[in-house]
């Protein structure tokens, strides 16, 4: 197959949409005819207080730093202050190499919710599940805590142990689970053949070579099939996001024109449009899309630009629903914060954000388990059946049984093979 690499240059986060030119000079006179006085006097009068008389010495810079924290959390659950410590945790997550427990979360309400395991991190091989409620680190109350330096302990060196206290729908009483923290390499992009002729590839999270991995994976696939693939199956569950322009590549590489995804913010430079080039990777080959309530921010966007644009069905269930971008503006080389600046829309003008990506098809995760039938006569059992005598007999083929255990994967391979055989 001869094409073209459609793949953007994959800039982190930090400077996806734009790098905000703050020019403090310029807007000096401005915001100095906007400051609340009153509330800058109550500030610097809290400020001394506690300073002064807290019951333990704390230093100006952490108080100052706790304050920059509290206006940013006080925001929205993904506006945060980056100090040198998760700073350099966003810039590992951005390689995909990190030391913790391979867990995507977001602070709410006192408590930590898990938004999606990564997969073959300590988490996803300890049960930690999407939607789980996290209200105590190593004893601790989560409640009692900054909410983001609660985030921050589920990091640590490889080999050290964080215990987690879990609230989950349908228990009765909270989980605890002791957790040894490791490395994160995090490959993001897998596939394999479910069957002759139809593709699987599972996208884990959006790194910077998520797109380049997606076409080596693709290619692969076709090779193992030895010709190009009649269908492929594109699941997303479980993907937390990540860096949002390789998931707008991927989404370019599977269509041929159209609009992939626009933001909208306050800023100018918050409104943009992507549209897609005229080349599909896969020559136009009928495409599912799974996702679940795991699925969130960079899959929403890939999931929504192909439902729009009816190049995929997109199966499983509603998608967790975060359509906001956060822009990392650095304040110096050891920080920076993390602001929300726009919504993401789908190309019909949907917005995400608390909604989601509603499937196409509703078909719920659960447990299949072959009915066996009592073994009943067949013609071929009865005394002087007339014999066969095509000699184009052919075997039947058999099920893909392998993947019966993921009800929605087997699922998806049906809907695919019926278009399949429709088109013939």
């Amino acid at each position: 197959m001869c094409f073209k690499f459609k793949i953007f240059f994959a800039l982190p986060v930090w400077v996806f949409l734009a790098i905000f030119n703050l020019n403090a000079e310029e807007n000096l006179g401005e915001a100095t005819t906007r400051l609340p006085i009153n509330e800058i006097n109550n500030f610097t009068q809290v400020f001394e207080q506690i300073r002064t008389g807290y019951v333990k010495e704390i230093t100006d810079t952490e108080l100052l730093e706790s304050a920059i924290e509290g206006m940013l959390s006080n925001l929205d659950p993904h506006s945060s202050y980056l100090n040198k410590k998760s700073y350099k945790s966003l810039k590992e997550n951005a390689t995909g190499a990190y030391g913790g427990l391979g867990v995507e979360v977001v602070g709410e309400k006192g408590a930590i919710r898990v938004i999606a395991p990564i997969d073959g991190g300590p988490a996803s091989e300890n049960d930690i599940r999407s939607g789980d409620l996290i209200v105590e680190l190593d004893k601790s109350p989560v409640s009692k805590m900054n909410i983001q330096k609660a985030i921050d302990k589920l990091r640590g060196e490889k080999g050290t142990e964080i215990e987690l206290t879990i609230l989950r729908d349908g228990e009765d009483r909270t989980i605890t689970k002791t957790l040894i923290r490791d490395t994160i390499q995090i490959s993001s992009v897998r596939g394999k053949l479910l069957y002759e002729n139809f593709g699987y590839i599972r996208i884990a999270q959006f790194q910077i070579s998520s797109d380049k991995d997606f076409v080596d994976e693709y290619l692969k696939l076709e090779e193992l099939n030895k010709k190009e693939l009649d269908g492929l199956v594109l699941d997303l569950r479980n993907n937390p996001g990540g860096l949002v322009p390789p998931s707008i590549s991927i989404a370019d590489m599977l269509l041929t024109s159209g609009k992939i995804v626009y933001t909208e913010g306050r800023l100018p430079n918050s409104n943009q449009e992507y549209y897609a080039d005229p080349f599909d990777i896969s020559g136009g080959i009928p495409i599912i899309i799974l996702i679940n309530g795991g699925s969130a921010s960079a899959s929403e966007i890939v999931a929504g630009a192909l439902q729009d644009n009816r190049r995929a069905v997109v199966i499983g269930t509603q998608s967790f629903g975060k359509g906001s971008v956060q822009t990392v503006v650095p304040i110096n080389e050891n920080s920076a914060i993390k602001l929300t600046t726009a919504k993401y829309f789908t190309p019909n003008g949907r917005s995400i954000q608390a909604l989601g990506i509603s499937p196409d098809i509703v078909i719920e995760r659960a447990e299949i388990k072959p009915f066996k039938t009592s073994n009943r006569a067949r013609e071929k059992n009865l005394t002087g059946h007339l014999n066969t005598e095509s000699k184009d007999e052919k075997a039947s083929s058999s099920q893909p049984t392998n993947i019966m255990a993921d009800n929605q994967l087997y699922e998806a391979l049906n809907i695919l093979r019926g278009i399949k055989l429709l088109e013939k």
